[in-house]
């Protein structure tokens, strides 16, 4: 039978940004602690970030769901969660960008405040803008679903936009353990 091209193909652009997400993170490593004004163990808040994380991979248990609704042919179910998966990546980009506007506001950390603010931003910038595309497929999904419905001989369409999702859940993983918890222990 052999691997579904399009499968392929998302594993291939998966690999592709496992080295792009790994340089963005090399570079907060190399500067986290260079230049003057706040570093990250100054202005990061774990428990709200925690809050986010968990609410990201939340979404990934909603995504699975919304598998085995669609190839189950349940079609309720599927809107169900993939709404709910939108949902919860939504209620994840919105706390990033509270986030955000509590560094620049309160910390006066941008990305044009050290190196620190720069590859910090940069990264989870980045992050947040996957989950924002993923959002969007999943929302675009979800009106595909209204209108026709996804069969089970479809649902591949489902899979491929859930492992974009757990690619992106795994991403924060490693951006929350390397970017967050190790500066914040390392000056603990």
């Amino acid at each position: 039978m052999g691997v579904d091209t399009v499968k392929l193909l998302m594993w291939s652009f998966i690999a592709s940004e496992c080295l792009l997400f790994g340089t963005l993170i090399a570079s907060f490593l190399a500067y986290f602690n260079k230049g003057i004004g706040p570093h990250a163990h100054e202005v990061y808040d774990i428990p709200y970030t925690s809050v986010s994380a968990f609410v990201l991979l939340l979404s990934s248990l909603t995504m699975v769901l919304a598998l085995a609704a669609a190839q189950a042919n349940d079609q309720r179910q599927l809107r169900i969660w993939l709404v709910a998966t939108a949902m919860l990546g939504m209620v994840f980009v919105g706390g990033q960008f509270f986030e955000f506007t509590t560094f620049h506001d309160h910390h006066n950390v941008w990305i044009s405040t050290n190196q620190f603010g720069s590859t910090f931003f940069l990264l989870t910038g980045f992050h947040g803008a996957h989950v924002t595309i993923g959002v969007v497929w999943l929302l675009s999904l979800w009106m595909f679903s209204l209108r026709r419905g996804i069969p089970p001989s479809r649902s591949m369409h489902v899979e491929i936009a859930g492992l974009y999702w757990h690619f992106v859940d795994v991403v924060w993983i490693v951006i929350f353990t390397v970017v967050y918890l190790v500066p914040v222990a390392l000056h603990a």
